[in-house]
């Protein structure tokens, strides 16, 4: 039986989760196919333009992405102060990027007269819009509809491009979100495809290492980095860039020599603030898929009410 994605999902919990789609049969459709010898890569960069593009008009932030030949990954963030900011003009405006407008929209747009049910009608239509501007539900649906649409526009068929449902795991704290985000920029490396996150293609990682090298402070439509938490902290990530970068460059170059266990070589800086030794770090990023919640035994236990769970099920970061 599913799980109700209210008990996978829920802002009171955490802002934060990892998802995974898969294309159907977990067949190369986002890759090369060796049966058919046809390349289908130009796919994955669909899968970043569109996934970038939706960005920009939710109240979603992207944290970290991976896109591979069979799947993609991506660490969220759901920014429900945001779409609270957004005045009910911004919300309609946002909305009417990626939809057509109704006619009653188009009314209210252009000031015409509407009754006090009209009027009601509208102010309903914007709430429900404000509401899925910050639903991670709604995010992954216009991602994986649009990118479904159009490969079977080029194949010439119909049917199915992605698995049913998405899966969700909720980070729970700093530690579940740095491993995660991690697992995911990893995901070439792992994989024997790339050697560095600067060549990781269709990375979070890559694209962020790209925008240093062109002076940039933040990568285009991804969450920032804000450094560690403190008062009056700015929106974005409570890591610094530099270092969660190096941490990833290092727990590659632990995962290429087969470092699984027993690393002997001095703690990195990031793992300390995170009070992690190097052993449980790179177990925690070879298990991250495990369960529906990530998170420090007490962060779990915490979250179980707000999810309508009673039994402890997650990977559980010591």
């Amino acid at each position: 039986m599913t799980t109700a994605r209210s008990q996978l999902i829920s802002i009171e919990a955490t802002p934060y989760y990892h998802c995974v789609s898969r294309c159907v049969r977990r067949s190369f459709l986002c890759g090369y196919d060796e049966l058919t010898k046809t390349s289908y890569e130009h796919r994955r960069g669909w899968v970043e333009k569109r996934l970038k593009r939706i960005a920009s008009v939710f109240c979603v932030d992207v944290c970290a992405y991976a896109i591979m030949s069979n799947h993609y990954h991506v660490v969220l963030h759901i920014n429900k102060e945001q779409a609270h900011r957004l005045s009910n003009h911004e919300v309609i405006e946002r909305w009417l990027t990626l939809h057509r407008a109704p006619a009653l929209i188009q009314q209210f747009l252009k000031h015409e007269a509407l009754s006090e049910a009209e009027q009601s009608a509208c102010l309903t239509i914007i709430k429900t819009w404000r509401e899925r501007l910050c639903s991670i539900s709604w995010f992954m649906r216009l991602l994986n509809q649009y990118i479904a649409s159009k490969a079977n526009q080029e194949d010439d068929c119909t049917g199915h491009f992605w698995e049913g449902r998405f899966k969700s795991q909720a980070l729970l704290d700093d530690n579940a979100l740095a491993a995660a985000m991690a697992y995911v920029d990893l995901n070439p490396i792992r994989a024997g495809i790339a050697e560095t996150p600067e060549t990781s293609a269709y990375t979070s990682v890559k694209a962020r290492i790209k925008s240093l090298q062109k002076n940039e402070t933040t990568a285009p439509n991804l969450f920032p980095f804000a450094g560690t938490s403190r008062n009056n902290m700015p929106e974005g990530l409570p890591f610094h860039l530099f270092d969660y970068i190096e941490l990833v460059e290092w727990t590659g170059r632990q995962i290429r020599e087969g470092k699984h266990h027993h690393i002997r070589s001095t703690q990195h800086p990031m793992l300390e603030r995170l009070g992690l030794n190097s052993d449980v770090w790179l177990n925690i990023c070879t298990k991250i898929e495990t369960g529906i919640l990530i998170g420090t035994a007490s962060s779990i236990q915490a979250v179980l009410p707000k999810l309508n769970r009673q039994r402890r099920t997650g990977l559980q970061i010591p």
